[in-house]
C-alpha cells in the first residue's frame, strides 16, 4: 500500500470520487443499526457499484482488483485448488502463465493463505482482489457445471429430440453410422446441445474445433457464451452426427455445406439451419435455431413507440408503394417484416414472399425459397410473382441493382412491396437505393416508409442497480446536462448468467416519406439534409431512441451507445432524448 493511502473503504471511495461525505454518513448510520459491512450497504443502496467497491478495496490493499465474469478465467484450472479448498481460503484460480498462477482472493494480503496455495499448486502465486461473495458464486457455478459429460449425457435420449426429416442415404451407410454413433454419448451430446440452446432462447449454436478438443457455444441475446466442452477426440463424430440429421454429405470435409432439419424439442417444432466450414483444425459447424414459439409476430409487441407504430401501420395499409426495413444482420428485420405480414394477411389478399431462406411458415401467405443453384434468384422470382396477380410482395433482401429495379417498378404499378436492406440508418437507405441504380425520380414516387432498427440487450430485472455514467459517455449520448443523474443497469446474477442482461428490445428509427421528403429525394439531396427534415417531422434518430430507452431504465447507457455507435449522430440542443430527460 502506498504511503498516505486511505485505511478505510469509505475514505478510499471519497478520494476516488465515487462517494460523498453525506452518502457515507447515511451508510454509516445504517451500518451501526444493522451490523452489515459498509461496502454491502453502499452497493445495496445503489450509491456505488460492485466494481467501484472492488477498486476501492484493491486500492487500500495495494493489489489489482477484478470483478469476476465469464471469460475472465479458465474453468479448466479450477481443479488446481479444488472447490472445498477454494471456498475455505476464499480464492479462485484465474489463469496460469509460465509457472505463475493468478488467483482472485478476498484476502490477497494473507501470507499463510498464499503459502498454502503455493504448496497446493506448486506454482508462484500472483494474488488479485475480488469480493468474497463474487468468488463463492463463481466457484459454485463452475463446480456445478463440471459434471462428467458422458455420465450426464446418458440421461438424454434421442427421443427427447425427434428428428422429423432424416437424410435419405443408402442402407449400408446408414447401418455403419448407426453402429458407430446411435446409442452412444455423441447422439445425446448433440441432443443436449440443441435442447439446452432452445431452453435458453439461443439463436445459434457454434461447434468449433480446437487443439484441446471441441468448444460448443450458444448465442443468447446476441452474445456468445460457453455451452459445453466435450472431451478431446469427439469432434469428428459430433460433426458427422449433425451432418446426418442436416442432410449433408458426411464424406465432404473440404468444402462449405448447408443443411436443414426439422425437429421436435420441448414438445414444439423447431427448424435448424446447419452450416459447415472447413478450418485449419477441422470443420466448424453453426446451427441456426428457428423457434416458431419465439417469433413475436404481433406488431404491438415489437417495441415500437406509439407514434412510430401508428405511422408504420398507416404506411403498410396504403394500396401501393415501397416499405423498407433496414439494419445489420441480426437486428430483427425479418421479425419486423413477418409482423407486418401478420397484420396484412387475410383471405381477400394475395400475399407472396421471396426469401433466402424461408425462416418461418405463415398461413395465407405464399412463400418462395430462392435457389441460386438452379437460377431462381430474387429478381427472377419477383418477375414471376408479378404475373401471379399479387396484392402484397415481400422481398427477403434487396441485394443488387436488378432486384432493386423490379421492386421499385412493382411498387409503382399498384403493389405494396416490403423489403429489407443493409444500411446504417433510415436516411442512408435512400443513398443506397440510388447507388443500386434506382433513379431518384422513380424512388421519390415509389418510397412510402423506412424503418431502421437495432436490438439492444435489456437490463436484467433481478439485479438492477444504479450507476452514474461518465461525462464523456453522456457527451457521446447527447445528454451532458444529465451529469449526476443515476441510470440503471444489471449488476449480474444467476438468472442472467452474470451478464446483467436478459432478453432484447427493439430500437426503431422511422422515416415517413412525406411531401417534403419526396422533394428532397427527387432533388438528390444529401442524407444529412434528409435526416434534418426527418427530425423536424417528429421522427427520432436511432441514437436518440436508444438513449431514451436508457433514460427509461430499459437498457444501460453503455448498451444504448454500443448498438448505435456506427450512426452519424451529432449532439444538438433540444434533441428528443434530451427533452425526454
Amino acid at each position: 500500500m502506498s504511503p498516505g493511502a486511505p485505511k478505510r473503504v469509505g475514505e478510499a471511495l471519497i478520494e476516488m470520487g465515487e462517494l460523498t461525505e453525506e452518502q457515507l454518513s447515511v451508510a454509516l448510520d445504517e451500518q451501526r443499526q444493522t451490523g452489515k459491512k459498509l461496502g454491502e450497504i453502499l452497493v445495496a443502496q445503489g450509491v456505488i457499484t460492485a466494481e467501484s467497491l472492488t477498486r476501492a478495496v484493491a486500492y487500500i490493499r495495494g493489489v489489482p482488483g477484478v470483478r469476476l465474469r465469464h471469460g475472465l478465467f479458465d474453468p479448466s484450472i479450477l481443479d488446481l485448488v479444488g472447490k472445498s479448498e477454494g471456498v475455505r481460503l476464499g480464492c479462485l484460480p484465474l489463469f496460469a502463465v509460465r509457472g505463475e498462477l493468478t488467483i482472485a482472493m478476498s484476502r490477497p494480503d494473507d501470507l499463510p493463505t498464499i503459502d498454502r496455495l503455493t504448496e497446493i499448486t506448486g506454482m508462484k502465486i500472483r494474488p488479485v482482489f475480488a469480493l468474497e461473495a463474487n468468488i463463492a458464486e463463481f466457484i459454485s457455478k463452475q463446480s456445478d457445471s463440471r459434471t462428467d459429460i458422458d455420465e450426464f449425457l446418458t440421461t438424454i435420449t434421442e427421443a427427447d429430440l425427434d428428428v422429423i426429416e432424416r437424410e435419405a442415404i443408402d442402407e449400408e451407410r446408414a447401418a455403419d453410422l448407426e453402429q458407430n454413433v446411435d446409442g452412444s454419448p455423441i447422439v445425446n451430446l448433440v441432443n443436449l446441445a440443441v435442447l439446452t440452446a432452445v431452453r435458453t432462447g439461443a439463436s445459434d449454436i457454434h461447434i468449433e474445433p480446437s487443439e484441446k478438443g471441441t468448444r460448443i457455444r450458444s448465442r443468447v441475446d446476441g452474445v456468445l457464451r460457453d455451452l459445453m466442452r466435450p472431451p478431446l477426440g469427439m469432434h469428428a463424430a459430433i460433426v458427422s452426427r449433425i451432418k446426418v440429421i442436416g442432410k449433408m454429405d458426411i464424406a465432404q470435409k473440404r468444402l462449405p455445406q448447408e443443411g436443414r432439419v426439422r425437429t421436435v424439442a420441448e414438445g414444439r417444432e423447431i427448424d435448424l439451419r446447419v452450416s459447415s466450414m472447413p478450418t485449419l483444425l477441422g470443420e466448424k459447424m453453426v446451427i441456426r435455431i428457428l423457434d416458431k414459439k419465439s417469433l413475436n409476430v404481433r406488431m404491438s409487441k415489437l417495441g415500437f413507440r406509439e407514434e412510430s407504430l401508428t405511422r408504420f401501420t398507416k404506411a403498410l395499409k396504403l394500396p401501393n408503394g415501397l416499405v423498407l426495413v433496414t439494419g445489420p444482420t441480426g437486428s430483427g428485420k425479418t421479425t419486423t417484416l413477418y409482423s407486418a405480414l401478420d397484420l396484412l394477411r387475410s383471405p381477400e389478399r394475395n400475399i407472396v414472399t421471396v426469401e433466402d431462406p424461408v425462416e418461418y411458415q405463415l398461413d395465407l401467405i405464399n412463400q418462395i425459397q430462392v435457389h441460386d443453384q438452379v437460377g431462381l434468384s430474387f429478381a427472377r422470382a419477383l418477375r414471376s410473382i408479378l404475373r401471379q396477380d399479387p396484392d402484397i410482395i415481400m422481398i427477403g433482401e434487396i441485394r443488387d441493382e436488378d432486384t432493386a429495379s423490379v421492386a421499385v417498378q412493382a411498387a409503382l404499378t399498384g403493389h405494396t412491396v416490403l423489403a429489407t436492406l443493409h444500411t446504417n440508418d433510415a436516411a442512408g437507405t435512400i443513398s443506397r437505393m440510388r447507388d443500386m441504380g434506382v433513379p431518384s425520380y422513380l424512388l421519390s414516387s415509389a418510397l412510402n416508409f423506412i424503418v431502421a432498427q437495432r436490438l439492444a440487450r435489456k437490463n436484467c430485472p433481478d439485479c438492477l442497480t444504479q450507476y452514474f455514467p461518465t461525462d464523456e459517455m453522456l457527451e457521446e449520448a447527447g445528454i451532458p446536462e444529465m451529469s449526476g443523474v443515476p441510470f440503471r443497469r444489471g449488476e449480474g446474477c444467476g438468472r442472467c448468467h452474470d451478464s446483467g442482461h436478459e432478453g432484447r428490445l427493439g430500437i426503431y428509427e422511422t422515416l415517413e416519406v412525406r411531401s417534403n421528403i419526396r422533394r428532397l429525394i427527387y432533388a438528390d439531396s444529401d442524407a444529412s439534409v434528409i435526416r434534418s427534415v426527418q427530425r423536424s417531422n417528429g421522427n427520432r434518430l436511432l441514437r436518440e431512441e436508444a438513449v431514451l430507452h436508457a433514460i427509461e431504465g430499459n437498457t444501460s447507457l453503455d448498451e444504448a451507445l454500443r448498438v448505435t455507435r456506427s450512426e452519424d449522430f451529432e449532439t444538438e440542443e433540444g434533441s428528443p432524448a434530451a427533452a425526454a430527460a
